[in-house]
């Protein structure tokens, strides 16, 4: 097929997408580790929710593990995931001695500190969140069983019963939808007028922004993809505001072999965006894919900037700085 032979597409590209702070910072631990320690460098749970992350961290040196136990005994680094940890695990790696690096993102690390003073004040603790979701499960491990009741729907939000209605608090996974997030919360202060809420919202700028922008570009396409993993939250809440706010035909891609082409048909304006934890080297996969098929014309959409960075953990500034 000729230049002239291929339909026109308008791509909207979303900005800001992709990468955000956390999810940099926590790559950014494992590569600095095997560059200071040497190979292997073990991780508990995927790093972030992406594929592709994770086999490019492997190829360098990283071992990735579902529990400590499955770590051989010796002097390896381990390093805990982006998403948190119940205080169990870094109790077991110090008690097995193992040497650990935390990468759990600042923003998560300070919803458990809220919970840490919620308790502390005798508050019984409503977590919004999606039950077996790794940040959930890092969360609600923070304090001791039962401290924190998980509500995940209007409906729960609804039929909720606290021990005490007067010393109630909430706090949110980082990673859901603004507006679903909203609509349980004014749920929750119409039942309980007292509960006390986060002094600032718990779901993080990078969700809020590429929400924001997906809103924006949305009633503009045809077809709107979502470059992300199927295990990623905040991937996931994308295509659900895209389809929300006027794009039926939102979908989550991976990588461009996966796009279903016999859907892409009678589409002239296609958005693109990306998950926190996608690489931009994946959204310019599906970019060129569109490219061999259409003569294509990209225009960002961008409704706000980021420059958000995270300190690395002390014992790898050094080693960064080098």
């Amino acid at each position: 097929m000729s230049v002239s032979e291929k339909p026109s597409l308008t791509i909207l590209m979303g900005a800001p997408r992709g990468f955000c702070a956390g999810v940099v910072r926590a790559i950014e631990i494992v590569e600095l580790a095997l560059e200071r320690y040497g190979a292997p460098v073990y991780v508990r749970h995927e790093i972030v929710h992406n594929r592709y992350v994770v086999e490019d961290l492997e190829r360098k040196g990283a071992i990735f593990i579902e529990e400590l136990d499955e770590l051989p005994d010796g002097d390896r680094p381990v390093i805990f995931s982006a998403h948190g940890v119940p205080k169990s695990v870094p109790a077991a790696a110090r008690q097995r001695n193992l040497f650990y690096l935390d990468a759990t993102c600042p923003l998560v690390s300070k919803v458990h500190m809220e919970a840490e003073r919620h308790h502390e004040r005798g508050l019984q603790i409503v977590m919004i969140g999606h039950a077996g979701h790794p940040e959930v499960i890092g969360t609600m491990g923070q304090l001791p069983e039962g401290a924190i009741i998980l509500v995940e729907t209007p409906e729960e939000a609804e039929s909720f019963e606290p021990r005490d209605s007067s010393k109630l608090a909430y706090i949110t996974q980082t990673t859901l939808s603004v507006d679903d997030t909203r609509e349980i919360v004014e749920i929750l202060h119409r039942r309980f007028p007292n509960i006390v809420g986060p002094h600032k919202a718990d779901i993080c700028y990078a969700t809020t922004n590429r929400q924001e922008v997906v809103k924006e570009m949305a009633p503009r396409c045809d077809m709107l993809l979502v470059v992300g993993a199927p295990n990623s939250s905040n991937s996931q809440r994308l295509v659900e505001v895209a389809k929300k706010s006027g794009c039926a035909r939102s979908m989550l891609v991976q990588r461009a072999h996966e796009i279903d082409w016999s859907k892409v048909g009678g589409v002239r304006t296609l958005g693109i965006t990306a998950g926190a934890s996608a690489p931009e080297v994946l959204v310019e996969e599906v970019v060129a894919a569109f490219r061999e098929r259409f003569e294509v014309a990209l225009e960002t959409i961008e409704t706000r900037k980021e420059n958000v960075s995270f300190k690395l953990p002390r014992e790898l500034r050094q080693a960064a700085a080098q």
